[in-house]
């Protein structure tokens, strides 16, 4: 098992993202999910552990929910709402497309009717995106994993990206710094191409800095200029941060998952 960083220990930062509605209180103990290619795992607040269960191409959202509530049972750990990270499009609070690397189904799956609390759904790497942001500036977040997730912070505000399927070269860009590039190149290679993505990205969005994490980034041995390394651990931080946030108006095409049941939009 891992250590989640604590989020109190965090500096406080003026992010706007949803808040669990006007006249209620929010959500004290979260239970954040991060699901990923190879791992989903699991941590509430308010304990120090992460637990880990596998994950791969034939994990279903009905399994993956199921087999998450039981982990945290018999661990003893209760909590009032959750967090899921997914690696997909997350639009007005709904799974747009299925996950690349998981099962089938996320699209169609009420989770919030499942789970029987309410739910919030986040793009994998928009979430980490939100626990590594350190309250100013612009962000630019990349996660080098099985694939490639993206997302950036501007001034306190999420914006998921959907980068992995941008043409490059002869593909697209995770064909060039995602898990399949490195086993394919070589990991000097595999270096001398992310070095090159995450510079034109960076310039092409004009960012403050750039996030690096993901299972892969610590392959990385120099990193390019403005960057830092990010931890796996902070995506539990933005998914509690998730609830905590106040949110801005205008924003609610990237507002977290209301009750209900999702269906694709795309």
């Amino acid at each position: 098992m891992e250590t989640a960083p604590n989020p109190r220990s965090l500096p406080k930062t003026r992010l706007r993202g949803p808040a669990p509605g006007r006249g209620r209180a929010f959500a004290r103990r979260i239970l954040v999910i991060d699901v990923g290619g190879s791992h989903v795992k699991l941590h509430v607040t308010g304990h120090e552990d992460t637990v880990k269960l596998p994950s791969g191409k034939s994990l279903t959202p009905g399994r993956m929910l199921r087999d998450a509530i039981r982990a945290v049972a018999e661990k003893g750990w209760r909590f009032d709402a959750i967090t899921i990270g997914i690696p997909a499009p997350i639009v007005a609070g709904r799974v747009a497309l299925e996950p690349a690397n998981l099962g089938r189904g996320w699209t169609r799956f009420d989770f919030a009717g499942a789970a029987k609390k309410p739910v919030r759904l986040i793009n994998d790497a928009a979430m980490q995106a939100l626990g590594s942001y350190r309250g100013r500036g612009t962000m630019l977040f990349l996660g080098l994993g099985t694939g490639l997730g993206a997302a950036m912070v501007v001034d306190g505000t999420v914006v998921p990206l959907e980068l992995a399927r941008l043409p490059y070269r002869r593909g697209e860009l995770e064909d060039y710094v995602g898990e399949r590039a490195l086993l394919r190149l070589g990991k000097t290679p595999w270096r001398r191409s992310v070095d090159e993505v995450v510079r034109s990205v960076a310039a092409a969005f004009v960012v403050d800095e750039v996030v690096l994490g993901g299972g892969n980034a610590r392959r990385l041995k120099d990193l390019p200029p403005h960057s830092r390394l990010g931890s796996n651990a902070l995506a539990i931080v933005g998914g509690v941060r998730l609830w905590q946030e106040q949110p801005r108006a205008g924003q609610s095409r990237f507002a977290a998952a209301r009750r209900g049941r999702g269906r694709s939009l795309l």
